[in-house]
């Protein structure tokens, strides 16, 4: 391109300062993207509502890890072999006591039965005339027509007679007997919670067939350091202020009493702790055997093993808790009052307030409405 004169002398004048020139315009541009996006930023995030984490009041409690346990449980499993013709029930189904669960195939012992009915039949025939003919003997033997060896064999024979035909019964008893365990019922009522086998399958003595448990009759069970449980055991008091926290279950009710706390006599070697079992009231929904539960002890100054006296924990409402995927977490304001994405780990739950035991300080301020303090975090 050409340029007149003057303007050609100018730009060769400013060629030497061009990159200075666009330094300063980039630096300008960007300090201003940076002063827009603080402007933006800092009153969202000045007007975010935060609530002080605060420590609860009371007496002190320290929390054990559980597990839900019910008090009758039992593991079916056959007693004869055969295979399994007819499935009366599936996992989750609730039975009556005597119901029929399984049915075994009963052909062979059914036949088996019958063969000893008819032996019993048998062996009484034989006894009838073994009784007559011993008393045709008794008679001739008052009139003097035979001797007393003779009757003494008749005697012997009614008596054998007797002992075969009781014998015939008794098997013809044990084959009956045997014939009713090729069905399978219900010891009491209950839920099915596995049925590990399926129709076709061989069914041989001491193969489980099913579990059942009395979903009325459940209790949690945790494992308890050695000094607190042994004062657990020793002070009524103490067992008094034990609580069992069902995290599976709604807020209202999370949080109960137990009817009655057992220390078992015996410890574990290895961890050096004694097991508590802590029985639940009567209640058939919400909980199945095998769901997480804490056991929540009164603490002491001298609690030992590696757990911490909670009474100090802070509390924040349950609407700031933040869970993603397996994350739980809350947005803690830092000195400059921006929100910071922080795990937590919860504890027990009070109507609308829920207890962080690890991640969180009492006094540090955390955001109410976690939406809002996301958007502000992802603005940065």
């Amino acid at each position: 391109m050409n340029h007149p004169p003057a303007i050609h002398d100018v730009l060769v004048r400013m060629a030497p300062q061009a990159p200075r020139l666009v330094s300063l315009v980039l630096t300008g541009v960007l300090a201003g993207t940076l002063a827009a996006g603080a402007h933006a930023a800092g009153p969202a995030a000045a007007e975010l509502k935060s609530v002080a984490a605060t420590a609860a009041t009371g007496a002190a409690a320290v929390a054990y890890d559980g597990v839900v346990e019910a008090l009758r449980q039992t593991t079916i499993a056959a007693q004869v072999p055969g295979a399994v013709v007819q499935l009366t029930v599936k996992p989750g189904d609730r039975v009556a006591a005597g119901q029929v669960l399984v049915q075994i195939d009963a052909r062979a012992a059914a036949q088996s039965a019958e063969a000893s009915a008819a032996q019993v039949r048998a062996a009484r025939a034989a006894l009838d005339v073994a009784a007559k003919d011993l008393e045709r003997q008794r008679s001739l033997f008052a009139s003097q027509f035979i001797s007393a060896a003779a009757l003494d064999r008749a005697e012997a024979e009614y008596r054998a007679a007797q002992a075969q035909a009781g014998a015939q019964v008794a098997q013809a008893d044990a084959a009956r007997t045997q014939t009713g365990f090729f069905t399978v019922r219900a010891p009491y009522a209950g839920v099915v919670a596995e049925v590990p086998v399926t129709l076709g399958d061989m069914a041989m003595p001491g193969r489980a067939l099913l579990t059942l448990y009395d979903p009325a009759a459940l209790r949690v069970t945790a494992a308890v350091p050695q000094s607190v449980a042994t004062r657990l055991g020793a002070d009524a008091s103490a067992g008094a202020g034990v609580r069992i926290e069902l995290p599976t279950l709604p807020a209202a009710g999370r949080l109960v009493p137990p009817t009655r706390v057992q220390v078992l006599p015996a410890a574990d070697a290895a961890t050096h702790t004694l097991t508590v079992r802590a029985d639940l009231a009567p209640r058939t929904e919400g909980l199945v055997p095998g769901q997480f539960a804490r056991l929540w002890l009164p603490a002491s100054s001298g609690a030992e093993g590696g757990a911490a006296a909670r009474g100090a924990s802070p509390w924040v409402p349950a609407s700031a808790v933040v869970r993603r995927a397996e994350m739980t977490g809350l947005y803690v304001l830092d000195a400059q009052g921006r929100p910071l994405l922080r795990q937590v780990r919860l504890g027990r739950s009070d109507g609308e307030r829920v207890e962080v035991l690890s991640g969180l300080n009492a006094g540090e301020r955390v955001a109410a409405e976690p939406q809002a303090a996301a958007r502000v975090a992802d603005a940065r």
